[in-house]
């Protein structure tokens, strides 16, 4: 038995957080998979994944940690964590590429909020685990590059590697020992389930305004509509930012922009806080580099 991970696995319970052994120096969960489970002990009523057999009993913990050098797995969804993990660019040539940590916080501006304060780890390839409380009542799953690149989150049916476990890689280290804090509103409205697109067709608002402008911003608002899945918000920042330089020449007024965009991003599936974000961001950037009319 390792004393070190035994520790870390203890601490982790005495936060009310269900713990599980991975794999002496990997990421994997140490438990046996439905094709070999034996029909026994905590399966004896029927397999049982590592998110059930997930646990806080110290007694379990320490009987378990004492077969092996097991690595510290926390089952973030009974645990009512929320954890967000801010990655590195897996190509180490992109020396120039943004990490999440520098696309979360970009997030956090746009949202008009701090990066929160909050218990953190550091991970071992150099990225940033931050540990949220997740708010009662509401079962949030997984996602994983829909808030931003490189920024996934782990909810119920995922887990992370708690600090004090090691891999090949490196170890995984407390960068802040606070409290989990609970998960803030505002992302907490982008990682709800979005609401079923509707399925009435876009109504843009009746405004005085350029012929040129309103038919742009039509077209635009029509391939926010049909944007795949993958490319929604990019598809949404690209097309307001192309209707902004209008804003900026006075043909169409900016609240009516914001408002085409916005129904149009939460019709294809975006959350109602992305869209305004997204939007306010490319609006703000297009009004800013617009060239003048006679340019342009």
């Amino acid at each position: 038995m390792n004393e070190h991970l035994l520790r870390a696995a203890l601490d982790a319970a005495a936060r009310g957080w269900h713990v599980f052994p991975l794999r002496p120096g990997t990421k994997r969960p140490a438990l046996h998979g439905e094709k070999t489970c034996p029909r026994t002990g905590p399966c004896a009523g029927g397999h049982r994944k590592w998110e059930q057999r997930a646990t806080c009993d110290p007694e379990r913990i320490r009987a378990a940690w004492s077969r092996a050098p097991f690595n510290v797995g926390i089952a973030t969804g009974p645990s009512n964590l929320v954890v967000v993990d801010l990655d590195v660019p897996k190509d180490k040539g992109s020396s120039d590429a943004p990490c999440g940590a520098a696309t979360f916080k970009a997030l956090c501006e746009r949202a008009g909020h701090a990066v929160p304060a909050t218990y953190r780890t550091r991970t071992a390839s150099g990225g940033t685990h931050l540990y949220f409380t997740a708010p009662p009542g509401i079962r949030l799953g997984n996602t994983a590059g829909t808030i931003a690149p490189l920024v996934d989150t782990r909810a119920w049916g995922g887990y992370v590697v708690a600090a004090g476990s090691t891999t090949p890689t490196g170890p995984y280290e407390v960068l802040c020992d606070s409290e989990a804090a609970s998960l803030p509103a505002w992302l907490l409205s982008i990682l709800q389930p979005a609401p079923a697109p509707s399925a009435g067709p876009l109504r843009l608002p009746v405004v005085d305004g350029s012929r040129a402008a309103l038919a742009a911003l039509e077209a635009e608002c029509a391939m926010v509509a049909a944007a795949p899945d993958g490319l929604r918000n990019v598809t949404l920042n690209r097309c307001a930012f192309k209707v902004g330089r209008f804003v900026a020449w006075g043909d169409l007024p900016r609240h009516v922009a914001e408002e085409a965009f916005q129904a149009a991003g939460e019709a294809r599936g975006l959350t109602p806080a992305e869209c305004r974000a997204t939007i306010r961001s490319a609006l703000d950037s297009s009004i800013r580099k617009a060239r003048p009319r006679e340019a342009a």
